[in-house]
């Protein structure tokens, strides 16, 4: 299992939040939900300008075994997305925690939406506890 980074923070449905310098949040899946799912072969990515809703889905991947909905730690505005996922998205099973980020929000309100997420040492916690 690769090791999990601590300056994130998590969803219980897998997905991570990275706060960047400029305030926007970096959103991806986990190491552990890219190996729970398998080869991707498909990303939806949300588009540049739609606003996101804490806890709603807002992209999809897919892997040969199943279609996920990656759901959003934060409200707000998405600011960027991974360009690069639609033509590659083994980038997310290759570098779950890196360059296969899925998507940027800049939040609404940041402090609010991250308070509810879990730590390292919590998701640590919860995905042990799924394994047993």
């Amino acid at each position: 299992m690769q090791e999990i980074p601590g300056d994130l923070k998590f969803m219980k449905s897998h997905e991570w939040a990275r706060v960047e310098d400029k305030g926007t949040v970096t959103v991806g899946i986990s190491d552990h939900a890219q190996g729970q799912l398998g080869d991707l072969v498909y990303v939806e990515l949300p588009s540049i300008g739609d606003h996101v809703q804490a806890g709603n889905a807002c992209a999809v991947v897919e892997s040969v075994k199943a279609a996920s909905d990656v759901y959003s730690p934060v409200s707000g505005e998405i600011v960027a997305v991974n360009e690069a996922l639609p033509d590659k998205p083994e980038t997310i099973n290759e570098d779950a925690f890196g360059d296969g980020w899925i998507f940027v929000v800049k939040p609404d309100n940041l402090a609010e939406d991250m308070e509810g997420l879990l730590d390292p040492d919590a998701y640590s916690e919860l995905i042990e506890n799924e394994e047993h």
